[in-house]
Formats: structure tokens, sequence, C-alpha cells
């Protein structure tokens, strides 16, 4: 390819993107970045990228992040033992310590110096800077498949948010800050509450309508039976799926969260790969889209 070649290919990019950049700007747009998606160097520099590009777009990014994988390795140094019920960590008042040093501190601290480094400014927050979340301690029964009798589980320092208040994200996003959100967050009864980061991000979005909430997964989306990526889902859809066991396993609950985001007020959900670089860019200003976009 010439010089001049170039310049014509990457001269129409631009042009094809131009009409996805004008639907956005000015729009809320809340991306969860998933513990696995973090692993890999090179992919943090291309999120980072994306993440700073839709900021210059003039869209209004908040980052959300997970880190999972990180907790357990650092649990793992401190020799604290650590298992899950119901899908969930069970978290008692050693092992919360640890999980906001590691996603308030060393994670956090991680994407925000990417951002940093890619040209703009991004900030550091958890739930309780600004007192912007506040969560309950979540109560979760099981039944035993043995004797079929439910008994409630205790999660310890397990919560789920109840209050959302977007005072400092309202002013954040009248600045040049891009908000990088781990998911900890105090309970009114001043306890630090350990938060699923997919069902923080999903109240962050509903309390701000954001127009897109994007879930950075290590999957395309959700598959049809025949494995190929679906690129559209209503709700209705979506339940239907799940009847039918064509969505199975661990993307029920991950759709299941994308139905409660929409319900809080978020206008599209989509689930994508988090492993392909630039998926946000390819997910917002492109029109094929880079996953399963899910709406009401």
């Amino acid at each position: 390819m010439t010089d001049k070649d170039k310049l014509s290919h990457d001269a129409e990019i631009v042009a094809n993107a131009l009409p996805f950049m004008q639907r956005y700007e000015g729009k809320t747009v809340v991306v969860k970045y998933g513990g696995h998606a973090m692993g890999d160097a090179t992919l943090g520099k291309a999120f980072a990228r994306d993440i700073a590009l839709l900021k210059q777009s003039r869209v209004n990014p908040i980052v959300v992040h997970g880190g999972g994988p990180q907790i357990a390795e650092m649990l793992k140094k401190m020799e604290i033992d650590t298992r899950f019920e119901a899908g969930l960590r069970v978290t008692d008042e050693k092992t919360v310590e640890i999980v906001e040093m590691v996603l308030a501190g060393s994670i956090n601290k991680q994407i925000v110096a990417l951002i940093n480094a890619e040209g703009e400014w991004a900030i550091g927050l958890c739930g309780k800077d600004g007192n912007m979340v506040f969560a309950e301690k979540v109560h979760r029964t099981v039944v035993d498949p043995d004797s079929n009798i439910e008994r409630v589980i205790d999660l310890g320092f397990v919560g789920e948010p109840v209050e959302v208040d977007r005072t400092l994200l309202d002013l954040l996003a009248t600045s040049a800050m891009i908000p990088v959100i781990a998911p900890v967050a105090p309970g009114r009864d001043g306890h630090t509450y350990n938060i699923n980061a997919d069902t923080f991000a999903g109240a962050i979005a509903g309390a701000l309508a954001a127009e897109r909430l994007l879930f950075l997964t290590d999957v395309p989306g959700v598959l049809d039976k025949k494995g190929e990526l679906i690129p559209e889902l209503t709700v209705a859809e979506a339940r239907a799926l799940i009847a039918d066991g064509t969505i199975h396993g661990g993307m029920i609950p991950k759709v299941e969260t994308c139905i409660d985001a929409l319900n809080r007020g978020v206008k599209g959900v989509v689930i994508l790969n988090g492993k392909v670089q630039h998926s946000v860019m390819i997910e917002l200003f492109t029109d094929y889209g880079a996953g399963t976009l899910i709406v009401n």
C-alpha cells in the first residue's frame, strides 16, 4: 500500500466513524473492565487508548473494574483461605481489607496510569468517595441437592448497591476527568462491602441513564446453539433463550445483570470480548459492532 493509499484508507475510516461519534457525543458510556480482560499488557494499553479516544470524541466514559484473579493472588500471598458460595466470594473482615487494598489500590491506580499515559486525566475512585454508592449486605439462599432443604448462607461483607448519588459523577462529566471506579462501598451500618463489579457497573450506569453499558468479558458475546454470535437481542428474546437453554451456565447471570441495568434506565447493554484489541471502539464507532447488544 502506497502512502497515498494509506492516507485514503485512514480518511475512509474516520469518515465512517464520524456519524457514530456524533451519535455518542455528550452521552455517558459505562465500561466494565473485567479482571480476566486485564491480564495482558498490550490489551491494557489498547483499552486505555480506547477510553482516551472516547473522551477526545466528547463522549463521557466511566470505567468500573473488577479484579477477582488479582484478589485471589493476593489472598494466596497473604496465606488467607478463601471460598465461594453461590458464585460469590465469602468475605470476612480480614478478606475485605485485602479486597479494598487490591481493588481501590493497586488495580485502580494501574488503570488510571494507563489512561493518563494516553494523554487524558483519569481519577481513581471507589463507592466511598463522595458517598457515591451505599451498599447493603447480600443474603443468599441455596437448596441442598440431597435433602432439598433451603439454607441461608452468610457471605460476610459481600454487598449490593442500594443507593447511588450521582453528584460527584455529574461534576466529573463536565470536567476533563475520566472516573475509574472500584466496586467497594460503605454500608449505612459502617461496614465496608465488596460488590460484584458487574452489579456495581449496572447500578452506576442505571443511575446515570447511560447510553451504553459495555461488559468486557473473555467471550465474544451471546452465542446461538450453533456457537455463532448473536449481534442483538431484546429482553424478551434473551429470556426465551435462557428458557430454552441456549443461554446457559455463567452467561445466565451476565444476561440477567444486563436486563437489570436496562430496567434501571440504561439505553443499551453490550457483552463483548475484552481480549480483542480496541473492542470498545469497534463496538461504538462501527456499524457492525463487536458483541451482543441487548435492548428493551
